[in-house]
């Protein structure tokens, strides 16, 4: 919210792809790190894990604005939709938190890093496909998983 005072809501002129590969170019800079250890330009994964989770509600609620809504959106709008965004993941992370029995807490976090990159290939062939699936449970789904797996990256991290 501090960044849509800050910039307004700048992101609405992105199209959803665009969205994924700024996803995508998180990860992937995660996934280097923990490869090789450093960072030339001195920002952790940390940044990256809430980068994720950010752009992943931004992304929620751009395929849900309809194609009329106006670039710029009023911050305390944007709140309510990204609030409400959140707390769609969050209820759905509890329902699979507990069916998987929470899995997650014995995974590593480069586990973590590779489903979401999984879940990125995943969602840009859904895009490629112009979101026709035959079984899978589409974007808005894959977004949630990812942003799940950040938070529990996030956790395990300490963050």
């Amino acid at each position: 919210m501090k960044k849509t005072r800050d910039y307004g809501t700048a992101w609405r002129i992105l199209r959803p792809q665009s969205i994924t590969d700024q996803i995508f170019i998180k990860a992937q800079r995660i996934r280097t790190l923990e490869e090789k250890k450093v960072s030339k330009v001195g920002e952790d994964i940390t940044g990256e894990y809430i980068g994720i989770v950010n752009y992943c509600v931004i992304a929620m609620m751009q395929l849900e604005c309809p194609a009329n809504t106006p670039n710029e959106l009023a911050p305390d709008h944007v709140e309510v939709l990204f609030d409400e965004k959140v707390k769609e993941t969050k209820a759905l992370m509890f329902a699979k938190n507990h069916d998987y029995g929470e899995a997650w807490r014995e995974m590593r976090i480069s586990s973590l890093t590779d489903l979401i990159l999984m879940k990125l290939l995943r969602v840009k062939q859904i895009e490629d496909n112009q979101g026709l699936t035959e079984a899978s449970e589409g974007v808005k789904a894959n977004y949630q998983d990812m942003l799940n797996y950040s938070v529990f990256a996030l956790i395990k991290l300490g963050a």
